[in-house]
Order: C-alpha cells, then sequence, then structure tokens
C-alpha cells in the first residue's frame, strides 16, 4: 500500500524505546544520543525511566523503558527506516521468534494526529493502549495528547488500561 499522508513541516511524534540485554540504561542513552545527533531529529522531552516486566516471553530480562517526545520532517515510512537503522547499528539483530530478548526497541507510537496503516506500519502503534509499560511513560510527558484513533487523553487511556503487569521507576544517573 502506497503512503498518500502528507506531513506537516515539523511534526510532533512519540516515541517508545526499550532495552533488556546488555547494560540497558546505556543502551537507552545510545538511542537517544543518537537520535540527538540525526540532523533531522529534535529530541524535545524524555520521560523517566521505568523498569518493566516483560510481557508476551516472560523467560527474559526485564526492560527498561522510556517514552520520547521528538519533532521530525522525516515522513512517517522514512522515519521507521531511521529507527530500524538505529537499532541495527546498535547490534539489534532480526529475532527468529517474535518477542526475543533485544538491545533496542524503537517503536513510532503516535506520529502527530496522522492514522496509517501499510504493510510496514501501524499508526499509533497497533497496541500501545493495551501496555502498561508504553502509556505510563507517556502519560508522563503528554498526559493531554489526543489519540488520534480514540479521540481520549493519553490521561483517559492509561487510567483505562486492562494491563497490569509490572512497570516502576527506574533510579537513574543524573544524565536522562
Amino acid at each position: 500500500m502506497k503512503e498518500t499522508v502528507t506531513a506537516p513541516e515539523r511534526s510532533n511524534v512519540f516515541l517508545s524505546i526499550g532495552s533488556n540485554t546488555d547494560n540497558r540504561h546505556h543502551n537507552l542513552e545510545v538511542a537517544l544520543s543518537e537520535l540527538e545527533a540525526h540532523p533531522r531529529i529534535s529530541v524535545l522531552t524524555v520521560s523517566q525511566l521505568y523498569e518493566t516486566e516483560p510481557l508476551y516471553n516472560r523467560l527474559q530480562p526485564d526492560f527498561l523503558n522510556c517514552a520520547v517526545r521528538i519533532a521530525t520532517d522525516l515522513m512517517p515510512h522514512r522515519l521507521l527506516v531511521e529507527c530500524q537503522k538505529l537499532e541495527r547499528y546498535m547490534g539489534r539483530r532480526p529475532a527468529s521468534r517474535k518477542n526475543e530478548p533485544r538491545i533496542v526497541d524503537i517503536d513510532i507510537i503516535f506520529y502527530g494526529d496522522l492514522v496509517i496503516e501499510s504493510m510496514n506500519l501501524r499508526v499509533p502503534h497497533r497496541q500501545y493502549s493495551e501496555r502498561r509499560f508504553v502509556l505510563t511513560p507517556l502519560n508522563d510527558i503528554a498526559p493531554d495528547f489526543v489519540c488520534p484513533d480514540s479521540g481520549e487523553t493519553v490521561r483517559m487511556t492509561f487510567q483505562k488500561c486492562p494491563d497490569s503487569s509490572r512497570v516502576e521507576p527506574y533510579a537513574r544517573p543524573d544524565r536522562m
């Protein structure tokens, strides 16, 4: 399916970033630094970090997760390519099975008020409203953002989230 949306000059985008291998905190710092270094991406806000239990494959280490608000003039599919390129640069390998441990995972949760459904990209992210590890940090930085698929705020979506998995603030150094 061909993308037919046009993005504003600089779009407000929300990403979810997680890591559960090696030095998780360092992995998130590297991902954020690389995003900051991209000439067409401005990192505007970063949530606090949360330690979260894995949801689907519980036989793996806990994750560290955060939400990030960026501004970019990259079109949605191009931003996806850049996020995947960053994941590969950091050492992420294609998983042989879904929900395997990973050095970094970067998901586009919202891209402004766009709703996109194509072969390789769905925005808003398909399961964001069912995941506390996405909604908790997102609620930190954008509680009043209106989710374009539901018309509800992030805060309202967070309050209705059926997920009861463990999501705890992570004590971190002052860097982030």
